[in-house]
């Protein structure tokens, strides 16, 4: 029962973060959404739990990981109720906010959960049981988000899960026991507000260069409070004696490799995948439930990818795996490009597979990967950090894409080759930032790895 508790929270929150892709044209119908609601609607979820994860997880080891898990379902739940009966983009975009934070507390403490509750010989089956329930729920989001909201409206989305809610507060309230840490350190209230402040300020900067909400000056205020802010974040983090994130992290070359991998393919392949519904709904005249059937070789592929990461993981080292998935998102964005105003969706199917073999197989091997290149009492900070690369990634690359979407389709006449030209900026983008992402992930792997072959210490060669 532990384990499904926890595997009901983790489906949600990664099912929430892409079935919206499918409700993005009725969310512009119903509620007048433009453009940079919509990106919003996204990144207000995913905000919250790149901010506030890693403080989540020191909380949970502080009070209690069942009443964490208690509080972020709770709120989530509710949350999500107050989606569905959002009546404006504002209102959906603040309690999608309130529906991260409890996201960003669930995905904190699912993990340490199963620590506690299985013995080390005993804890292989139920994180890979996690691992695949974290996969199926992105998977699913496309295909179940357009079957509902084209049968049921868009607020179906969210109120599915409203029953899933509550029978894993039954669960967690009957069946979970409180566990803590036996060792705790402070909470880093300081490093969370600069963090949350400098990626606000960042993502709000990117998203106001297409809406003509606020002049230029603007956006470059706000692009330098973006900047003050995370390096104050770096600047504290390296002097506070507890720290959310340590510097011997960021100054690790392997880790580093590893971290902007996982941030570039996530935040390239479901930045892309959020437009490309909106160019099939939009464009093509497609459905929700439509669009989403559509997606299904990204999804297929998404999956496949897991066991054949795995795979090739026991075989290659991680200078190889770790920047070639990235590379292959990469490519298969590529190929994915040179729609036309004729275009049918066919044209995105070998594009998008190959991309989501990449993101599937790299995710796979990621958290293994990062902790090759950490000390043993950093491997918790470790693979936390590596979550929250995801969640910026998708920040940033919801918000960069919709520049490239709505700037592309500016200046072009007629629907489809408006959508057309939209979408291919789109998919180019992607591909040049996964491609030098996969660049500097080699780069830095390779110095890594370099350094581990000649260690001074011993004189042996290590294997990564």
């Amino acid at each position: 029962m532990i384990l499904l508790a926890v595997c009901l929270a983790v489906f949600m929150l990664l099912l929430d973060m892409t079935i919206v892709s499918s409700a993005l044209a009725d969310l512009q119908a119903s509620l007048g959404a433009d453009l940079s609601d919509l990106q919003w609607v996204i990144d207000a979820y995913a905000l919250p739990m790149a901010g506030l994860l890693l403080t989540a997880a020191t909380l949970g080891d502080r009070l209690g990981r069942r009443r964490l898990y208690l509080v972020g379902m709770a709120l989530f739940t509710t949350a999500s109720l107050g989606c569905a009966l959002s009546g404006s983009a504002a209102m959906l975009i603040g309690v999608r906010a309130v529906q991260g934070t409890g996201g960003a507390i669930l995905l904190a403490v699912s993990l340490p959960i199963i620590a506690a509750a299985y013995p080390q010989e005993r804890r292989g089956g139920p994180i890979a049981i996690y691992g695949a329930v974290m996969g199926a729920g992105s998977a699913a989001g496309p295909l179940l988000g357009g079957f509902l909201v084209t049968h049921f409206g868009w607020q179906s989305i969210f109120l599915v899960n409203l029953p899933v809610g509550v029978i894993a507060l039954i669960i967690a309230a009957r069946h979970l026991p409180e566990t803590r840490a036996e060792q705790t350190r402070p909470v880093d209230w300081v490093g969370t507000m600069l963090l949350t402040c400098g990626l606000l300020t960042g993502v709000f900067a990117v998203i106001s260069l297409h809406d003509g909400g606020i002049g230029a000056r603007a956006c470059v205020a706000l692009a330098l409070c973006a900047v003050v802010a995370l390096a104050l974040f770096l600047w504290w983090e390296g002097r506070t004696p507890a720290p959310m994130l340590s510097l011997r992290l960021v100054t690790s070359p392997g880790f580093a490799g590893v971290w902007v991998a996982a941030a570039a393919a996530s935040g390239t392949l479901i930045g892309a995948t959020n437009y490309l519904a909106l160019y099939f709904m939009n464009t093509l005249g497609y459905n929700a439930f439509e669009t989403g059937l559509r997606a299904g070789p990204l999804t297929l592929a998404t999956i496949a990818g897991a066991p054949l990461g795995i795979l090739v993981g026991k075989r290659l080292p991680s200078v190889v795996t770790i920047p070639g998935g990235v590379a292959l998102v990469a490519a298969g964005l590529w190929a994915a490009t040179g729609a036309h105003a004729g275009t049918v969706w066919t044209h995105f199917i070998f594009g998008s597979a190959l991309a989501g073999l990449g993101l599937g197989a790299l995710s796979a091997v990621t958290s293994d990967a990062a902790l090759q290149f950490v000390p043993l009492d950093d491997a918790g900070m470790a693979t936390g950090s590596v979550s929250t690369g995801r969640q910026i990634g998708i920040l940033l690359g919801v918000a960069g894409m919709g520049v490239a979407f709505g700037q592309a389709a500016a200046g072009q006449s007629g629907v489809r080759a408006a959508g057309a030209a939209a979408i291919n900026s789109v998919l180019a983008w992607g591909a040049l930032a996964a491609a030098c992402a996969a660049f500097v992930s080699l780069i830095l792997l390779g110095v890594a790895t370099m350094s581990r072959s000649h260690d001074p210490a011993t004189g042996e060669s290590l294997a990564i």
